[in-house]
């Protein structure tokens, strides 16, 4: 174990790579986080009403400023929220110590993960728990082939945080009053499936048996030379099965780039620097294998809004991209929490100041129980024409749609017709469907 001068050092090293003369050490708090530990995260109601009870002031401000509410009115609206949501509660203590309990109604990490009855809004007709087929496009359990030359490998059913707003309701975290959860493959168990061997040594975590015949696919599949390895969030894997994943994946020929999606630099960094913890290290190794085949290993992360950038996301972030990690970001359009331009520009900013390619910011999915979150095609638009030529154009991320009825991913300028009116936008997706049609659907109250 390193000492804690040493650690020190290491901070002011990091940080030394930024525009700062002086950085005034911060507390090593990642030592007092059960970061991962699955047993600290707020998970049971229970557990996040105690912590309301004991932290909330007793009356608050509303999300306008413009009156108040008691701690009660608080905590009975999100207990009839968390009854109505298509996803559980789910939340790391690194975001949970981000959200200011002062004014929770005004804070946009709050809102991105813990449902308000109050704020729900009817569904829009066409919203669906699967709103991309993905169910459809499984050749077999947890490997979607969308894409001629891509391949989604779904391996878990588990993330560190559960987003309201999340794409696969259908299947991701425990099942809710409204949503019985369906899962085309298994879930990670650690009982399952053979023992994992790395290298030489074998150790005591378990492989899903499914896996094999995603190996065994891809193996087969020579067309698909890019694989993008999720689920849930594979920050619920082990290090062993990140390299066991890896490890698989660069003995396939055909395979030459391939990334893992975890939004674990935003809900949990400090355990991107724990010395004690392989994650980490175990991509950056894999990293550097995929160099020495000629192949791109990369992180794909998830930041929605600039106060989800903290000092310790900026020392992790500083880590992976000292060791030559690529890692890229993919944003969700959210109603009241990054659609407008001055929200939006400062993320991209940030995210590009410490590295982090900003890539994607998605129109959000037609997903049931989110309408409330969802704003109209006429904003993408918007921010894309504002922001662009604002930033430099390779950190200038696309915006674009995931074509609801598994079209795949489309600029958001690229639609065929667009009517703000009806709130009906189509568009077509040639090198995944031909000419069919797919159509978006603004929320049925117009913003933006």
């Amino acid at each position: 174990m390193r000492s804690t001068l040493l650690l020190r050092l290491e901070a002011r090293r990091a940080f030394a790579t930024f525009a700062r003369p002086e950085i005034t050490p911060q507390p090593l708090y990642w030592r007092n986080i059960p970061k991962w530990s699955e047993s600290k995260n707020i998970v049971e109601p229970s557990r996040l009403f105690d912590f309301l009870s004991t932290t909330v002031p007793e009356t608050i401000p509303s999300a306008s400023s413009t009156s108040t509410l008691t701690r009660h009115e608080l905590i009975d609206d999100i207990t009839a929220g968390i009854k109505k949501a298509p996803m559980s509660v789910r939340i790391t203590p690194h975001l949970f110590s981000s959200i200011d309990w002062q004014a929770p109604l005004q804070d946009p990490i709050f809102h991105q993960l813990i449902p308000l009855s109050s704020r729900l809004e009817e569904d829009h007709p066409k919203l669906d728990l699967d709103p991309l087929h993905e169910s459809a496009d499984m050749p077999i359990p947890g490997l979607v082939h969308r894409y001629p030359d891509k391949a989604l490998f779904l391996t878990t059913a588990v993330c560190p945080v559960y987003c309201r707003f999340c794409t696969r309701s259908y299947a991701i975290g425990s099942p809710t009053p409204t949503v019985s959860k369906q899962r085309p493959w298994k879930a990670s168990k650690r009982r399952e499936g053979a023992l994992i061997a790395t290298g030489s040594k074998q150790c005591s975590w378990r492989v899903p048996s499914y896996w094999e015949s995603v190996f065994e696919y891809l193996q087969d599949t020579a067309e698909v030379n890019d694989v993008v390895i999720s689920g849930g969030d594979t920050f619920y894997l082990q290090p062993e099965h990140l390299r066991y994943i890896g490890e698989r994946l660069l003995e396939i020929p055909h395979i030459r780039r391939f990334r893992f999606a975890s939004k674990g630099l935003a809900v949990c960094p400090s355990r991107f620097l724990d010395p004690a913890d392989d994650w980490a290290s175990t991509l950056i190794d894999l990293s550097r294998s995929g160099r020495s085949y000629g192949k791109e290993v990369a992180l794909h992360t998830h930041f929605n809004h600039p106060k989800e950038i903290t000092w310790i996301t900026r020392l992790a972030a500083q880590r992976l991209f000292a060791n030559g990690l690529i890692v890229r970001n993919q944003s969700v359009l959210l109603r009241g929490i990054n659609d407008d331009v001055n929200t939006m520009s400062t993320l991209i900013r940030q995210l590009a100041d410490i590295n982090i390619q900003p890539m994607y910011v998605y129109q959000a999915d037609m997903v049931k129980g989110t309408e409330d979150m969802r704003t109209p095609l006429s904003t993408a638009l918007y921010l894309e024409n504002r922001i662009r030529g604002t930033i430099a154009g390779h950190k200038m991320p696309a915006f674009v749609v995931d074509l609801p009825g598994g079209g795949g991913k489309r600029l958001v300028t690229s639609f065929e017709t667009y009517d703000p009116e009806t709130g009906i936008s189509t568009f077509k997706a040639p090198g995944v469907k031909g000419d069919k049609i797919f159509s978006y659907y603004d929320p049925l109250r117009k913003t933006g």
